[in-house]
């Protein structure tokens, strides 16, 4: 539409929602019907010629203030059409970005699970390793108990040594020729009259103690024996005959047997 040489538009939109606006056509029809009117009541008002005039400058000026308000206003809107755009631009790379921080939320939901896994791992590894600190340090204290016997042991060995180094000294030719001068026969010897020695305690404790111990009164039974025996030499001396029997026997001794 054209009004005063202008080209004004049909309508405008804002996203879509209309916006009322006055037409220039409406405006100029309006002012047309007040100049008709005035016009018509020239004949009754001749006297007011300049003030409709004036009226029309007025209406000119108004309709130059008009176009001026609608030029900012497609301004304006020229101006909302790019702030839609770039708001539609905007919100796509929201949605894009929203989805990469879905993705990025499963992802991490993953990791998150992995790693819930490593630390029950780690968990278990811990709780293992304390055991095992646990057993070293009871394995510890037993080897800390061994290193103190084993001190001591140390210490009363030494105190031996120490004790018995002369003896051991004096004692090495020794038993190095005592090594020496042994034979496989007398170790085999020695090994069984070990083997005997069991037998050898039984018949000292059963037949050989008993004996000594009444070694006491076998002295004076002794004394009289001998006696009775001298007694009896005495009265077979006393015999008559008892030289030649007895130079007799002692041929028959010394004679060989045939």
């Amino acid at each position: 539409m054209t009004a005063g040489g202008r080209s004004w538009p049909a309508g405008r939109t804002l996203g879509g929602m209309a916006i009322p606006l006055p037409r220039p056509g409406a405006v100029v029809g309006l002012t047309r019907s007040a100049l008709d009117q005035a016009l018509g009541s020239a004949a009754a008002f001749a006297a007011v010629p300049a003030r409709a005039f004036a009226v029309l400058d007025e209406v000119e000026t108004l309709l130059r203030r008009i176009n001026g308000v609608v030029d900012r206003i497609e301004g304006t809107l020229d101006r909302t059409d790019r702030v839609l755009d770039d708001a539609e631009a905007a919100v796509r790379e929201i949605a894009v970005i929203s989805a990469a921080a879905t993705e990025a939320i499963e992802t991490a939901t993953d990791v998150a699970t992995a790693a819930a896994v490593v630390v029950g791992e780690a968990d278990r590894v811990a709780r293992a390793a304390g055991t095992l600190v646990v057993e070293a340090d009871a394995v510890a204290a037993r080897a800390a108990g061994t290193v103190v016997a084993a001190e001591k042991a140390a210490g009363t060995a030494a105190e031996l040594l120490g004790a018995y180094e002369p003896a051991l000294r004096r004692a090495a030719p020794m038993a190095a020729r005592f090594v020496e001068q042994l034979s496989p026969e007398e170790v085999t010897a020695a090994i069984r009259l070990v083997d005997e020695l069991p037998k050898l305690k039984e018949h000292l404790t059963s037949d050989v103690l008993p004996i000594l111990a009444t070694l006491d009164r076998v002295g004076p039974d002794l004394h009289d024996l001998l006696a009775v025996t001298r007694d009896l030499k005495l009265a077979v001396a006393g015999i008559p005959g008892l030289g030649m029997l007895r130079r007799r026997g002692e041929r028959l001794t010394d004679e060989p047997v045939d």
